[in-house]
């Protein structure tokens, strides 16, 4: 099984090679050497992978290998993006992301 990891590399090779802007958002919080705590600053459930496609249409992608699943934070901005007209969803393949940023992915 492919790692979460290896899949999210294919999606953004693949998106770009499409034409699409994508980045990678790294999320959460880290303990620093000296004890203090990083926070990223995006919220809860932000997701792994996000772009623009070339009509500036902006799509949000979850990644997840075959047995990840989707934590209920990260259901919640996948929902509330949808709702504000972005194109978002859970690939666990680069077929299942260009089908969202397609839209072909409900």
């Amino acid at each position: 099984m492919k790692s979460e990891q290896k899949i999210q590399n294919e999606i953004r090779v693949a998106l770009s090679e499409a034409g699409h802007l994508v980045f990678r958002a790294n999320v959460g919080k880290v303990r620093m050497s000296d004890g203090r705590w990083f926070d990223t600053g995006l919220p809860k459930g932000f997701s792994d992978l996000f772009g623009f496609r070339s009509d500036g249409q902006i799509f949000f992608i979850e990644v997840k290998n075959l047995k990840g699943r989707v934590r209920p934070e990260q259901k919640i901005f996948l929902e509330r993006a949808k709702s504000q007209g972005a194109l978002a969803g859970v690939a666990r393949s680069v077929e299942d992301a260009l089908d969202i940023v397609n839209g072909k992915q409900n």
